[in-house]
């Protein structure tokens, strides 16, 4: 019975974009903490709009909850945990390859950032953009994974239903 609950036909393909997305992430913030040592370089300009530099995050996005709340560092470990649990629980039930890869960054960036709770108690971002004056967050590979597994999500709710509906529609 667990089984039904935690696996369907496109299981495998979600937890394997999970896993690949957060070995990924860890793999470049390892690289980027330990080979390039971003620490000790500062603020490096790539271009004139994007910038390698080192800023611990110990909230979520822009800082919200950081771990001087009540949520702290465990209880923000502890959402991502179970929101990892949950749509793993939405992935066996997918119908389609692009939902369960959506999921599956958005489960392996939550897991990538989680380690990084774990290990530094903090989530560890590299990368920034700017341009007239607007600065971006800075934010690492499991950000952007799960901001594309939004997408892809919405993607899918909102014009892959809809094409689905129009193919049932000319049956």
């Amino acid at each position: 019975m667990l089984r039904h609950w935690l696996w369907g036909p496109h299981s495998p393909l979600g937890l394997l974009v999970a896993l690949l997305t957060a070995a990924v992430d860890q793999g470049n913030k390892l690289w980027m903490l330990n080979v390039y040592d971003i620490g000790a370089k500062g603020t490096v300009t790539v271009t004139p709009f994007f910038d390698l530099v080192l800023l611990w995050n110990k909230g979520v996005s822009y800082g919200l909850l950081a771990q001087d709340s009540p949520y702290g560092r465990w209880g923000l470990i502890l959402f991502a945990f179970f929101a990892s649990l949950a749509l793993t629980v939405w992935l066996a039930r997918v119908t389609t390859r692009l939902t369960a890869v959506a999921i599956g960054l958005i489960i392996g960036g939550a897991i990538g950032n989680a380690i990084d709770r774990i290990a530094y108690g903090a989530v560890a971002d590299f990368y920034s953009f700017h341009a007239f004056g607007f600065q971006w967050y800075v934010f690492n590979i499991a950000d952007v994974a799960i901001v594309a597994g939004v997408i892809g999500l919405l993607y899918d709710s909102l014009i892959g239903g809809h094409k689905k509906a129009g193919n049932l529609s000319k049956m």
